[in-house]
C-alpha cells in the first residue's frame, strides 16, 4: 500500500495544504508564506527523503507563529495518516548532525505516544530572528507540535552552535534523518514492531 496522505486544514488565521509520500526521493514543492521556514522543510523532505508538497498562507502580517504552527500540525496528522498501522518498519532511529559550529542529535520512537524533549539550544536563541520572519523560539514549537500531532516520541538535542540560522538546520536535518530510518521498512520485522503488537 502507498504510504501517502492529504490534508487541507483551515482556519481563520491559515490555510494549509499539505501532501507527502513516505516511499519518496526527498523532492520538494514548499511554499510556506514564511521564507526561513521554507528553507527549513525543504530541508525536512529532502533529508527524510519524504517526498512533500506544502502550499500555506495565513495572517503572517500579524505574526509567524500561526502559520508556522499549523504547517507542524498539519504535517505531524499527515505523518500519522501515511503511516497507517506501522506494520514493518524500523521505528527507532537516531541521528546527529553538524553544519558547521552547530551540532544537534535527533532520537525518534514511532511509539504512538506523543512525547517531545528539546534541550541544549544556547541561552537568548528563542529570542534570535532567523531570516526576519522566524525566531528561534518556533524551531522547539515546531518539533513539539509535530511530535504531538504524528504521536512519535522526540528527543532532540542541540550540543553545540553559535548561529541561530545554523543551529535550527541541523536541528531540523537531524530530526529528517532520524525520521528517514525509523519510517524505513525493515525487511526483518513481520508485522508491527511492538511487544504489544500495536503502536
Amino acid at each position: 500500500m502507498a504510504r501517502t496522505a492529504t490534508i487541507v486544514r483551515e482556519t481563520s488565521e491559515s490555510k494549509v495544504e499539505l501532501s507527502l509520500n513516505l516511499d519518496g526521493t526527498g523532492k520538494t514543492d514548499i511554499d510556506t508564506s514564511v521564507p526561513f521556514y521554507n528553507h527549513m522543510m525543504t530541508a525536512l523532505g529532502k533529508h527524510s527523503l519524504i517526498d512533500l508538497t506544502i502550499k500555506a498562507t495565513g495572517d503572517t502580517d500579524i505574526d509567524a507563529h500561526h502559520t508556522v504552527e499549523d504547517i507542524a500540525i498539519v504535517f505531524g496528522e499527515a505523518l500519522k495518516q501515511a503511516l497507517g498501522d506501522k506494520r514493518g518498519i524500523r521505528r527507532f532511529a537516531d541521528a546527529t548532525v553538524p553544519l558547521d559550529e552547530a551540532l544537534a542529535k535527533a532520537v525518534v520512537d514511532i511509539s504512538g505516544r506523543p512525547y517531545c524533549v528539546c534541550t541544549g539550544e544556547p541561552e537568548g536563541f528563542e529570542y534570535c530572528m532567523i531570516g526576519g520572519h522566524f525566531t528561534g523560539s518556533l524551531v522547539r514549537h515546531v518539533m513539539e507540535s509535530i511530535a504531538m500531532h504524528a504521536g512519535i516520541c522526540l528527543h532532540l538535542q542541540v550540543i553545540s552552535g553559535r548561529d541561530p540560522h545554523h543551529i535550527a538546520e541541523s536541528e531540523f536535518k537531524a530530526l529528517a534523518r532520524a525520521l528517514r530510518f525509523a519510517i524505513e521498512p525493515d525487511p526483518r520485522v513481520d508485522g508491527i514492531p511492538s511487544t504489544k503488537g500495536a503502536l
